[in-house]
């Protein structure tokens, strides 16, 4: 079931009257009535995968249970491969099957030898990248008695397809999330009204903003052999903002849709094209992804303990995985690479923990230092992001190389596609509203609290016009793929 669907506004206010007002006696009726939701909500896309989730959920809910009931070594460390095992082995299959198979014939094709078979037909479940980390997250905690494991199997089933987070996260860790379905739970109007007003900022985000830019970087991304520079390079500034706008979208509609049942979730993006280097960004970008690697892939490598040498190693290995977890291309492993070689040179002169606070804090603007930081940091993330949108090695190469030449300064060609006049002022006081609300969890957070309550409903009522206005050139989230 898509958050920008029919479905959708059908299925939460029923969802909620239900868990509000029918079942709200009983945490552990609460809990059921999520199960069955997040069932309902994942089984609306393709119910076959259904049985994908309980099958992870019963084999890392064992897992757990098995843990519990020993203090042996090699039992332990059976039982935690058996859940590495299974989960990663079902990522593989279903991910990244197709790109080992295309690969080896490659490989044999180039001495000369064709092979027979061809690509399989898998489908890729959606979310598949997502509740498996999140269930590794559960067993590794457990084995190394950081978490208790529960004895709970509807509480455990709940926290693995909470169907918020459950298609495109952020990626809770069971430390994080688990808890919360043991505590009963109080209807709080004040935290519901704060998660509707997230929910709408992530509705104009995803509609509005992303769905609108998704129109002229498609364009120009498929007919980037067309264009010139000026052009390809406006049509990659435009895909930074739709993959900004729809993925941290999905996040605030999921965190605002959680915290309407009483749950706090991870938060995923804190305005990262506000950011002073590639250090900060990756602290403000996608999280709950990126601090699941430090915990779960980074420190146990041994993080940055053990010498410069084995410092770079690990860094590269994260952000190689990194690009290799968002898909099965070497497209991605080359944006995981960049962002790396972006990462070294902070890291080696010690500036990766420079910035802790917002930029510009408790200022208006900027300084044009940190304006050219900005700006540079944004520049930087867009040439990665060619690489993460293009669908083959040569044509991002190829599109890069287009914007680096004489035509970069000629005028963008237009077409229907071009987003219109009054979208550029929408983009414009996006981007202001984003600057505002960059000291809060989102743009709407806190500085909207201190308007007379008239003001306030007029900017909830623009959103909204602007929602249906705009409304008409829906896209499927990004990171559905993924």
């Amino acid at each position: 079931m898509l958050f920008d669907s029919i479905d959708f506004i059908v299925f939460l206010p029923t969802l909620f009257f239900l868990y509000w007002f029918l079942f709200n006696k009983s945490l552990q009726v609460q809990n059921l009535l999520i199960v069955v939701a997040s069932a309902v909500f994942y089984g609306w896309w393709d119910v076959q995968f259904l049985g994908l989730i309980l099958f992870s959920i019963l084999v890392d809910f064992s897992v757990g249970r098995g843990l519990a009931k020993t203090e042996d070594p090699r039992k332990r460390k059976w039982l935690l491969w058996t859940s590495l095992f299974f989960n990663i082995g079902l990522l593989m299959y279903f991910k990244y099957c197709n790109f080992f198979i295309d690969n080896f014939i490659e490989a044999f094709s180039f001495f000369g030898t064709e092979l027979g078979p061809n690509s399989l037909n898998i489908i890729l479940p959606v979310g598949i990248s997502f509740y498996t980390f999140q269930t590794l997250s559960y067993t590794i905690d457990v084995y190394n008695k950081k978490l208790a494991p529960t004895n709970d199997l509807i509480q455990f089933a709940a926290f693995v397809s909470f169907f918020p987070q459950l298609v495109a996260g952020p990626i809770e860790k069971a430390s994080s999330l688990l808890p919360q379905f043991s505590i009963k739970r109080k209807f709080d109007y004040a935290n519901a009204v704060d998660g509707a007003r997230q929910i709408l900022w992530g509705f104009f985000k995803k509609i509005v903003i992303a769905d609108n830019c998704a129109r002229y970087a498609n364009m120009v991304f498929d007919n980037s052999e067309m264009c010139n520079g000026s052009t390809l390079l406006l049509g990659a500034v435009f895909f930074a903002f739709q993959i900004y706008s729809d993925f941290s979208g999905y996040s605030d509609i999921a965190i605002g849709t959680a915290r309407l049942f009483g749950f706090r979730l991870t938060k995923n993006f804190a305005f990262p094209y506000f950011s002073r280097n590639m250090a900060e960004f990756w602290k403000r970008w996608h999280i709950s992804l990126s601090s699941w690697f430090r915990d779960y892939l980074y420190i146990p490598l041994g993080g940055s303990r053990h010498g410069t040498a084995k410092s770079i190693r690990n860094i590269f290995i994260i952000f190689l995985v990194s690009g290799f977890w968002h898909g099965s291309r070497w497209n991605f492993i080359v944006w995981g690479a960049l962002n790396a070689l972006y990462f070294l040179p902070i890291f080696l002169t010690n500036n990766n923990r420079k910035y802790s606070t917002t930029v510009a804090h408790n200022r208006i603007l900027p300084s044009f230092k940190e304006l050219f930081q900005i700006l540079l940091t944004f520049s930087l993330s867009t040439l990665a992001f060619i690489f993460f949108r293009a669908e083959t090695l040569e044509q991002a190469t190829g599109f890069v190389l287009g914007i680096f030449n004489a035509s970069l300064f000629t005028m963008p060609y237009l077409t229907d596609s071009q987003p219109g006049y009054y979208f550029s002022l929408v983009l414009g006081t996006f981007i202001a509203l984003e600057w505002i609300g960059r000291e809060g969890e989102y743009a709407l957070d806190k500085w909207i609290e201190y308007l007379f309550k008239p003001f306030r409903y007029v900017v909830y009522l623009s959103l909204i016009f602007l929602i249906f206005y705009f409304s008409g050139t829906s896209q499927q989230f990004l990171y559905f793929q993924f």
